[in-house]
Parts: structure tokens; sequence; C-alpha cells
């Protein structure tokens, strides 16, 4: 937008100076031609005096002294038939002087002035002067140059002040887009300054602000909100952990209220993450990995699971949360056990890339419906959200999730996973 700007302000300007220079360039030309055929007219006119009040000797020497200054060729024809300066023949435009008076006829070659000298003893004298092209254009071509330096130094000054007032308009728009990417990244803190730039953009910079501002005032509600539901599950938990104390089985009793234990702190994790500040994630991709695969490998073994890792060593930043990682794992690994028999192979990668980290869960079973990813849709009777998490978590983290079949035949999830 800045060379834009630019590049329209000295066009503007190339053309008033081109308006502008090419008429006064050929103001230059006729003043110079004026200016040349005066001084010819002038010199021929104080000849034209003596030639009617000198003696011929006397006129012959003015005649020569003139030709001597470097000025206009001057012939002069007296009535006798003799001719006093340069030796041209006597011209049609001579003759006609002779019988009609004074007058300048152009050439090609240059300008003809005649003046008629009448009442002479004898006849009508007559005076020429003829100006050369050179002598009409004398000093035009310095002059048109310095005014074609004077333009482009114009033109460079124009195209400088524009170049500074398109960055005073651009300067302003690229710091709104650099607010506006950190608000999308997370940071509701940001805000634009409003007292920079022309009108138009300080407003869009306030507009922009209140919108911030509004948009962390409906975050901090709704994480209220969702941390109040959570709180109001405590009661009927409350309950069922005195229905489990009451159990007459033990053994039935502890196991139900290691369950509600668990989904206490659930509950107290939910809380704590709705009420947390957002920042922009990040997280040890190998550390999570490993700890979940470690883990899963647990149960893995009582179901006489193989697994296979190959987890390349940290750190490996990515832009995901540790808890949106670990989720992440949880739900796809969580599909294996969930969704193939007892016996099942799995294998868990995790490489390194130049932009981050890629996660790939595969296994033995007889894979995914076509539909599968899709939030709320599956197809062996779960909710359906367990891709979705996945998904979300590798978008968010400016990565992809693909679901597909490796060349061994195994059922494969690729989570992409971008550098933080």
């Amino acid at each position: 937008m800045r060379w834009r700007l630019a590049l329209l302000v000295s066009a503007a300007m190339a053309l008033v100076l081109v308006a502008f220079l090419v008429p006064l360039a050929q103001l230059l030309r006729s003043v110079a031609e004026d200016r040349a055929v005066a001084a010819a007219t002038a010199q021929a006119q104080s000849l034209a005096a003596l030639v009617a009040t000198a003696d011929p000797q006397s006129l012959r020497l003015a005649v020569e002294q003139a030709n001597m200054d470097g000025a206009p060729s001057v012939t002069v024809y007296l009535p006798d038939g003799t001719r006093a300066g340069a030796a041209v023949e006597p011209t049609p435009a001579v003759r006609l002087a002779a019988q009609r008076g004074s007058f300048t006829v152009a050439h090609p070659g240059g300008r003809e002035i005649v003046i008629a000298v009448q009442g002479l003893q004898g006849g009508t004298a007559v005076v020429r002067s003829f100006v050369p092209e050179r002598d009409l254009r004398q000093g035009v071509t310095r002059a048109r140059l310095v005014l074609a330096l004077v333009g482009l130094g114009l033109l460079l000054l124009g195209l400088a002040v524009a170049d500074r007032l398109a960055v005073m308009v651009v300067r302003p728009i690229r710091t709104l887009s650099a607010v506006s990417d950190d608000l999308a990244r997370g940071d509701l803190d940001r805000r634009a300054p409003t007292r920079a730039g022309p009108p138009e953009v300080r407003a869009v910079a306030t507009a922009l602000n209140h919108l911030a501002a509004r948009i962390r005032d409906l975050l901090r509600q709704e994480r209220e909100t969702v941390a109040d539901l959570s709180h109001r599950m405590r009661t009927p938990m409350t309950a069922l952990r005195l229905d489990a104390e009451g159990l007459r089985d033990p053994e039935e009793a502890e196991r139900i209220l290691a369950h509600v234990a668990a989904l206490d702190r659930a509950l107290t994790a939910v809380i704590e993450d709705a009420r947390r500040e957002r920042t922009a994630p990040s997280c040890d991709a190998a550390a999570v990995v490993a700890e979940r695969v470690a883990f899963w490998t647990v149960l893995a073994e009582d179901q006489q699971r193989a697994v296979d890792t190959a987890l390349d060593p940290g750190p490996i930043p990515v832009a995901a949360g540790a808890d949106d990682l670990a989720a992440t794992v949880d739900a796809l690994l969580g599909n294996v056990f969930a969704h193939t028999e007892e016996g099942v192979g799995l294998g868990v990668a995790l490489r390194r890339t130049p932009d981050g980290a890629v996660l790939v869960v595969e296994d033995d079973g007889p894979g995914f419906d076509p539909a599968a990813g899709q939030r709320g849709v599956s197809g062996a009777g779960s909710t359906g959200l367990g891709l979705d998490i996945a998904r979300r978590t590798a978008e968010s983290a400016g990565g992809s999730l693909t679901v597909d079949r490796s060349p061994a035949g195994r059922t494969r999830v690729t989570v992409v996973l971008t550098d933080s």
C-alpha cells in the first residue's frame, strides 16, 4: 500500500509537471525567436536611418561593422543597384519590399527581415537582415534542460514527500494488523494506539480496542459460568460419596469411592482451567507423549497388547497446551483400546520436524468409519468426540489430523503440530 500511494502521487505530479513544463518549453522557444527577430529588426532599422543620412562610404563601414559583430547577416540594396554588406543576390522578398514596404518572412533555415527606405533620390533602398535558425534557437536547449532538471527534482521531492505521507498512513495500519494477530493468539491485553495515523485509522483502532475489551469480558463471564456449573456438581457428588461409603462390601465401596475421587479431581481441573487466564499455549511434546504412553502401556500389558514406541528425545516445543496434548493422546489411545479386541497391537511415534512435531498412532484394528473425525459421529457406538478433540487440538496448534492406512496395512492417525 505504501508504494501504491507513492506511485499514485508521483503519477499525479508527473501529469501536472508535463502540463506545466511542455507549454513553458514552447513559450521559451517563442520568446527566443522573438528576441532574436527583435534584435535583428532593431539593427536593420538603425542601418535604415544611416541609408537616408550617411554617405555611401560611411554606410558600407557601418554594414561591415554590423556583420563583423557576429550579428545576423545584413545587406543593404541601394536604388542604383549597388549593395553593401553580405554578397547576397536580391531575394523575392527584397524585390517585393521595394514595392510594398517592410515585412518579415519565415524560411526553413531562419527568418528574413526586409525594411524599405523610401524617399531616397533615385528610388527605394532595402535593408535585408537574415537570422539563421541557430540564432532563433539560441539558449532554448539549455533552458529546456534546466526545466527538465527542475521538473525531475520536483518529481523526486514529491515522491519523497508522498512516501513519508504513505508511511504515516501505512504504519498505523500495520500496527493494527499486529494487534489483531496478538488478539487472535489469545493476548487480550493487547491494545492498539489511538493517537497515530489519520482520523479513520484512529477510529478503527478505538473500535478494535473496544472489541478486545468486550471479548475479554465475555470470556471472563463464560469461564465463571463454566466454573459455577462445575461447582454445582459437587452436591450430587457428595451424595454419591455418602452412598458409596454406605455400601456393605468394603471392596466395592473402595472402588466406587476411587471413581468419585477421580471425578472430583476432574471437576477441580475443569474449574481451575475455566478460571485460568488464557495465554499462548506451549509444551514439550516429548515429555507429554512419553508420560501418557507410559500410562497406557500398563493397561496394554494387562490386555496382552504389543506397544511399539518410537519417540524422539525432547524437548520438542509445540504450540499446544500440555493438558490439550495429553487429552489428544488419551483420545487416540483410548479409541484403540475401546474399539479393538484385546491383544491387538498398537504403535506410537513422535518425530521432530523443522516446523514442530508429528504424532502418529497406529493399530492393527479394522479401521475407522469414513465419517470418523466429525464431531458427534461414531461408527462404534461412542460419542464420536475423541477424534474431534484431537483434530481441534491439532488445528488450534496450526497443524492438522489425518486418518488413513500405513503401507503395512495398519490403521493410522497422524497429528501434525507446529512449533511454538
